[in-house]
């Protein structure tokens, strides 16, 4: 099937993500296109850099470049201050420079957050190109520039705004993914269309089947719709102030759980899914949705085979967690509320109205 293109608008920091299906071979001459770079870092963690580390450092090297790969610990608790440090000592160990190094991010949302991050610090920015290989990254995590790492405090609290140079998405990868970790990535899929897309969220009602079956007629089209949207998103609002908001749907109570549950045993996505059941009935509760939104949300969410309850934490657990929320203004939370499916609206409230005594299950 064709590749597809789609561009992300920011003037001089304007970009192309790159769709397609098989094309992993073809990133090196993109890089090399895209940046003029010849010295690649490449960064990964070690099951994607085993399976497709090889493949992506020989079409660099055909391009030109040298490279010099690193490895980082899988999983979120990898995106930490300690271990951008200890990357960009390596990087400059193995000769990095500002005037032809790039980074290249090889892997899920924590390893495009970390290098991004990484590449926005090391000299005050050199270039990124984003290779994601989960859904979740290729949908969200790789597109609009956000980078960062997480403290003990909060989830991405510690970060900065640096835009890639090319995102390359090869949906070939997905193939090897874990199915938890698919169906974690569709809860970012699932955002888009609730927030912007009722048309798309009818052909998830529809083809989340074959979509979870990586049919590639479905997945490449939803790909690029994701695509779109998220780009139209961030070239309206690059730095969040006000459009790009909505794309936190479900991610504030996403992130307290994420938090409580100290990044272990459940995945962005679940966490994410999670919060967004909350924020749906929470907007119905709030006479801002009809009722029914919730109810049609939730049902995609369970077919999909992500979670839906809230885990079992103190209400004042929560409200801790959720008060250092980087979407905080004068003691109030944009809230991500739906409208109904396809529209989305922010609502500043004070914690304990987001969460107010009696909704949250008994804890143990």
């Amino acid at each position: 099937m064709k590749a597809r293109t789609v561009r992300v608008s920011l003037g001089p920091r304007s970009y192309p993500i790159e769709i397609g299906m098989g094309t992993l071979g073809g990133v090196g001459e993109a890089v090399k296109a895209r940046t003029g770079a010849a010295r690649a870092l490449l960064v990964s963690v070690p099951p994607v850099d085993r399976t497709y580390g090889g493949a992506v450092s020989r079409s660099l090297r055909a391009a030109g470049l040298k490279v010099h790969r690193f490895g980082v610990p899988d999983g979120e608790r990898s995106k930490r201050l300690r271990q951008a440090e200890r990357l960009i000592a390596e990087m400059l160990d193995a000769g990095a420079d500002r005037g032809s190094s790039v980074v290249v991010a090889l892997g899920g949302g924590v390893v495009g957050d970390l290098a991004g991050f990484v590449a926005a610090t090391l000299f005050r920015g050199i270039p990124i190109v984003q290779v994601p290989t989960s859904l979740l990254a290729m949908v969200d995590s790789s597109v609009g520039g956000k980078t960062g790492v997480n403290v003990p405090q909060g989830k991405n609290l510690v970060g900065v705004f640096h835009q890639p140079s090319l995102v390359w998405v090869d949906a070939g990868t997905l193939a090897t993914l874990p199915l938890r970790q698919l169906r974690a990535g569709m809860a970012e899929v699932v955002k888009h269309a609730a927030i912007w897309d009722e048309r798309l969220f009818r052909r998830l009602e529809r083809d989340v089947d074959a979509l979870l079956a990586l049919e590639t007629d479905v997945v490449l089209p939803i790909l690029e719709r994701n695509c779109r949207i998220k780009a139209q998103v961030v070239s309206r609002d690059e730095r969040e102030a006000g459009l790009r908001m909505l794309l936190n749907f479900g991610h504030t109570l996403g992130h307290a759980v994420e938090a409580l549950r100290r990044y272990r045993g459940v995945l962005h996505g679940e966490a994410v899914s999670i919060g967004m059941a909350y924020a749906a009935a929470h907007s119905e509760r709030l006479g801002i949705a009809a009722a029914g939104t919730r109810e049609r949300l939730e049902a995609l969410l369970v077919r999909i085979g992500l979670p839906t309850a809230l885990p079992r934490f103190e209400r004042r657990a929560y409200l801790r967690a959720i008060s250092v929320d980087k979407k905080k203004r004068d003691a109030h939370i944009r809230f991500v509320a739906l409208r109904r499916i396809g529209q989305a609206e922010t609502v500043p409230l004070r914690p304990r109205e987001l969460l107010p005594a009696g909704v949250l299950p008994r804890s143990r």
